[in-house]
C-alpha cells in the first residue's frame, strides 16, 4: 500500500494542477477573471508539491515529466491566454481590426507550449532555465484581473489594446528567449550558493506583504534581474579563476 502511495502521490498532484487549469478556463470564459487568477495561484501550488513529493519519495518517472509539462500547458498557457483573451474583450476595439486582435491572447498558448517542449528537451537546463519559466508567466498574468480590482483606477491603462498586444509580444519573447534563469530549487542550504535565492524571496516577501498582487510584477522583473547579476558574476568568478590558473 505504501509503496502505491508513493508511485502515484506526485501524480495525483499533477493531476489536481490540471483540474486546476481546466475549472480556471471555465471562470475566464464566464469573465469572472478574479477566480481564473486564483486557479492558477492554486495549480502554482501543486505544479510546486508535485516535484517535491517527487524527489521526496524518489519516485520520478518518465510518465510524470509527461504529465507534468501537459498539466502545465493547460494551467499555465491555455489558461493565462484565456484570461488575456477576455482582457482584449473588455479593452475599447482598434479601428480596422476589431475584435479579431483578441485571438492573439491565444499566442501565448502557442509559445508555452514551445518553452514547455524546449525544457524537456533541453539538457542545459538541469539546474537552471533558459527563458522564463512557464508558471512565472501564469502568475504574472494572473496578477493583472487582482491589481484591476485592488486598484480600480489603474483598469483604463491596463485595458488598453496596444498595451496588452505589446505585453503578449514582450511574454512570447521572454517565453522562448536565450536567457539564462536561476531555478528556485534549493539543493542545500549554504548561503552563498543561495543568496541570490534567498535575496529573491526576502524582497519578494516584503513586497507583497505591502503591496500585495501588485507586488507580482516587480517580483518577476526582479527574479530576471537577479538571475543576470547571478550569470554575470558567475562568468567573472571563472574567468578569474581560469587567469590564476
Amino acid at each position: 500500500m505504501r509503496r502505491r502511495v508513493k508511485k502515484h502521490l506526485p501524480n495525483a498532484i499533477t493531476c489536481a494542477n490540471l483540474f486546476s487549469g481546466c475549472v480556471g478556463i471555465v471562470f475566464a470564459f464566464q469573465d469572472n477573471l478574479v477566480i481564473a487568477a486564483y486557479a492558477i495561484f492554486l495549480a502554482a501550488i501543486f505544479d510546486f508539491f508535485d516535484g517535491f513529493a517527487s524527489r521526496v519519495l524518489n519516485s520520478t518517472s518518465c510518465i510524470g515529466k509527461d504529465l507534468d509539462s501537459l498539466s502545465d500547458m493547460v494551467s499555465f498557457g491555455v489558461l493565462p491566454s484565456a484570461i488575456v483573451y477576455e482582457l482584449l474583450s473588455r479593452s475599447p476595439q482598434i479601428p480596422g481590426i476589431g475584435e479579431y486582435v483578441n485571438y492573439a491572447a491565444f499566442l501565448l498558448a502557442v509559445f508555452s507550449m514551445l518553452r514547455l517542449a524546449k525544457f524537456n528537451s533541453d539538457t542545459r537546463q538541469a539546474d537552471s532555465f533558459i527563458g522564463l519559466p512557464t508558471p512565472a508567466n501564469a502568475i504574472l498574468i494572473a496578477s493583472i484581473p487582482l491589481i484591476m480590482l485592488q486598484y480600480d483606477g489603474l483598469s483604463r491603462y491596463i485595458l488598453n489594446p496596444y498595451a496588452i498586444l505589446v505585453f503578449i509580444a514582450l511574454m512570447c519573447t521572454l517565453l522562448v528567449a536565450e536567457i539564462p534563469l536561476m531555478s528556485l530549487k534549493f539543493k542545500n542550504s549554504d548561503f552563498n550558493k543561495n543568496f541570490y535565492r534567498y535575496l529573491l524571496l526576502l524582497f519578494s516577501a516584503i513586497l507583497i506583504l505591502f503591496f500585495k498582487f501588485a507586488a507580482v510584477p516587480v517580483v518577476i522583473v526582479m527574479y530576471i534581474t537577479l538571475s543576470l547579476i547571478q550569470l554575470k558574476f558567475a562568468d567573472d568568478t571563472i574567468l578569474s579563476r581560469n587567469k590564476h590558473a
